[in-house]
């Protein structure tokens, strides 16, 4: 038994480096996306502040582990057997349920993910051992802490109510004060502003970020309790001094607030949300070496884990090489950076490609809201309206080279969420790290008037779509693992190694998943540059190339979907033609966000660079556009015959459209490549040659169907949907043509 145990033990910590890494990925917007968005320093200056600020809240974060042991289960009543069976289950459905979440790249809280794991584990194991209790003396509350979970659930509504609120009415104060031409009014205001930030952030450290560190004793804890006045009069005092000494040194303290405040941010998420990634193989080892002191064997099943209520101590060694796992994370992690981007892009200034559609709820809100805004704006005395609109004039926006936001947001965003966080921590108000830096960045987007007309309900479709995602992770983390634990229990090892290869398998599929957004968002880099430059050359040769991308993108999908429809049309493969129908009824909403991002895009050339270049910039996505709607004009048609069990295209027939197909499809691929390496035919009538010759072949096929039916050798329903496809096929090769015309066009002078 002890070496099966054993194994367990190293499971665990293997699944901790998991977690660790998507624990990580996940967390990473709390502390990067104000500096990240405001361009306060270089990329990697950035991740290296951050990465400090973590390994030192990692090293110094030995008092966290308490909750993996006995925050939520009551080890006293349950058995070892038990105590493992709990811990692997929450492991495993920790690592998945992160893992879909950074795919997605929407931010959760590992916290509440780790809480509602170890309790539907320890629910699933409670129910079990309530059964099996002879003296029937034990009940729910004697094996579960529920006051923890209920807790929690408070804490998310707070969490998000509070910071929103905060948010949107501090960034609007600061905002009426500073305008968005905020530079010349800091000769004024930079001292005091620099040492109020400066001190919000240091409190926040010494309140939550440290708090509960090795070298916190009881003793310190006092000390800064009954001299937390002086400590900040002090602090305030002389970071204002050095704050207006800098001022005057030229330097910039809004990139000194930012980066000083990831910094405390990094050290806080690391001091304390280590133990939701390391907390639970610690107390497995812990309850692994007082099994072994009591002779290990059998006894796993009678022996009670009550050594978990005593205090943890961590090997340092563990908690460096968490550290550093971190750090690597920080750096290597695409994830991480999917992440950010999405909490980025809701609070981005300027419109650009949306990250998410639009729902209902979202329509309803908006709409709501233009209505109250509207009320308010018919009783607001003109003055004052003209005046807040002059202090909120965007023309006068100051940001730094292809920033989202401007500076004096992003450190809004993370003394606010610095003082939130700190502030709930010291009245014992259960404020999640991840809500609060989340709704306090979407309340000050709002009130900077972010989210315009043509942007909002996207935002706010983001919005409730990573909200709703928090409250799904608590019933999706607690049925999981109530599950899991559950097999387990019942199924031993043969169920533990099933589990593991599903949880493999998991992790395969959505790293595959997440390789498909990469590719995608390689294209949207190009349009996030073109949306932030001022150069109307750049814009010009930016436009080209996410057109190009564009292009190339789109027509090998056209090519892949069009061969795939003919193949699975002449097999009657109803199901491919289903999987197909859903593609392409996804590259037409593509089809739509690129026109919408074209046509931002096209805002950024100058006045004779639009209408020469946009003109034919529009006439290239027309014909992407015909051309998805060419395949799925094929499309339904032959999903629909074939799930009607229509009668089939006869052998003559799928040899003519098999043969023509195969020639379209290597027609398609020859145009791409020539958009792709931008080398055309030195002579056009060569490909207007290949384009007649296609032409001709399916008007003869065209003319032999027809006589087909004249002779009444073909079906009605046959005849319907194979001619409905030779003019699609028609179609395509014909815009195929014109879009490698009109992209000569777009790059001739390129050339």
């Amino acid at each position: 038994m002890e070496t099966i145990y054993l194994l367990l033990i190293i499971f665990l910590f293997i699944l901790a480096i998991f977690d660790l890494v998507v624990g990580v990925s996940n967390d990473a917007t709390n502390f990067l996306n104000s500096a990240i968005g405001s361009k306060a320093a270089s990329r990697k200056t950035i991740i290296l502040i951050a990465g400090i600020g973590v390994f030192v809240g990692a090293i110094l974060s030995n008092g966290m582990m308490e909750i993996a042991r006995h925050g939520i289960f009551q080890p006293q009543n349950f058995t070892f057997a038990a105590i493992m069976c709990i811990l692997v289950a929450a492991m495993l459905s920790d690592v998945i349920l992160l893992d879909v979440f950074n795919t997605l790249g929407l931010p959760t809280s590992t916290t509440v993910s780790l809480i509602f794991e170890l309790l539907g584990a320890t629910f699933g194991l409670a129910i079990i051992t309530i059964a099996n209790d002879p003296t029937g003396a034990l009940g729910f509350g004697d094996l579960l802490n529920t006051d923890k979970a209920l807790t929690v659930i408070i804490g998310i509504f707070l969490s998000v109510a509070i910071a929103f609120f905060f948010g949107m009415l501090v960034q609007y104060l600061t905002r009426i004060l500073f305008t968005f031409n905020y530079k010349p009014r800091m000769k004024y205001f930079a001292a005091i502003f620099g040492g109020l930030a400066i001190t919000a952030i240091i409190y926040f450290m010494l309140i939550k970020g440290l708090k509960d560190s090795s070298f916190m004793t009881g003793d310190i804890k006092n000390w800064i309790s009954h001299h937390t006045t002086i400590i900040l009069s002090g602090s305030f005092l002389f970071f204002t001094i050095l704050m207006q000494i800098l001022h005057w040194l030229k330097i910039n303290i809004l990139k000194i607030i930012v980066l000083t405040g990831t910094f405390a941010l990094a050290l806080a998420f690391a001091g304390n949300d280590l133990v939701n990634f390391i907390g639970v193989p610690l107390a497995g080892l812990d309850a692994f070496k007082d099994y072994l002191a009591h002779g290990g064997g059998d006894i796993d099943e009678t022996l009670k884990m009550g050594a978990l209520l005593e205090k943890p101590d961590t090997h340092f060694l563990f908690l460096m090489f968490s550290g550093l796992i971190m750090v690597v994370t920080l750096y290597r992690s695409k994830k991480a950076q999917n992440v950010v981007k999405t909490e980025v892009n809701l609070a981005r200034q300027s419109e650009g490609d949306e990250n998410f559609g639009t729902s209902l709820i979202a329509r309803n809100l908006v709409r709501g809201s233009f209505t109250i805004a509207s009320f308010f704006d018919k009783h607001t005395p003109k003055t004052a309206k003209s005046w807040i609109d002059a202090r909120f004039n965007r023309q006068e926006m100051t940001l730094e080279e292809g920033a989202s936001f401007d500076l004096l947001r992003a450190s809004v965003n993370l003394i606010l969420a610095g003082l939130l966080i700190a502030l709930g921590t010291s009245l014992k108000l259960p404020l999640s790290t991840t809500y609060v830096t989340f709704m306090v960045a979407m309340g000050t987007s709002l009130a900077d008037r972010a989210w315009g007309r043509e942007s909002a309900v996207y935002r706010i479709s983001g919005v409730l779509s990573v909200i709703g995602g928090w409250l799904i992770t608590a019933v999706a983390a607690f049925v999981i693992a109530f599950c899991v634990a559950l097999i387990i229990h019942f199924g031993g090892i043969i169920a533990l190694v099933i589990l593991v290869g599903i949880a493999s398998y998991i992790l395969i599929h959505n790293n595959i998943r997440f390789k498909k957004r990469v590719e995608k968002e390689k294209r949207d880099e190009t349009l996030e540059q073109l949306l932030n430059t001022h150069d109307d050359t750049e814009a010009i040769s930016l436009l080209r190339k996410h057109s190009q991308e564009n292009i190339v993108y789109q027509l090998n999908h056209v090519q892949k979907n069009y061969l795939s429809l003919i193949d699975a049309f002449c097999k009657e493969d109803l199901r491919s033609l289903r999987r197909l129908s859903a593609l392409i009824r996804t590259q037409k909403e593509e089809i739509k966000e690129m026109r919408r991002n074209g046509t931002l895009g096209i805002r950024q050339l100058s006045t004779n660079d639009a209408t020469d270049k946009g003109f034919f910039f529009l006439q290239i996505n027309d014909f992407i556009g015909e051309l998805v709607y060419c395949i799925s004009r094929i499309a339904f048609p032959t999903e629909e015959h074939i799930d009607n069990n229509f009668n089939p295209l006869s052998d003559v027939q799928k040899n003519e459209i098999q043969t023509i197909a195969f020639s379209i499809g290597v027609y398609i691929n020859l145009c791409n490549e020539m958009i792709n390496t931008g080398k055309y035919f030195t002579n056009k009538s060569e490909m207007e040659q290949k384009e007649k010759e296609i032409i001709d072949e399916l008007t003869l096929i065209k003319r032999r169907q027809l006589k087909r039916i004249k002779e009444e050798q073909a079906s009605t329903k046959v005849s319907m949907v194979y001619l409905t496809i030779i003019q699609e096929s028609m179609d395509i090769v014909s815009y195929t043509t014109n879009l490698v015309k009109v992209c000569r066009k777009f790059q001739q002078d390129a050339e």
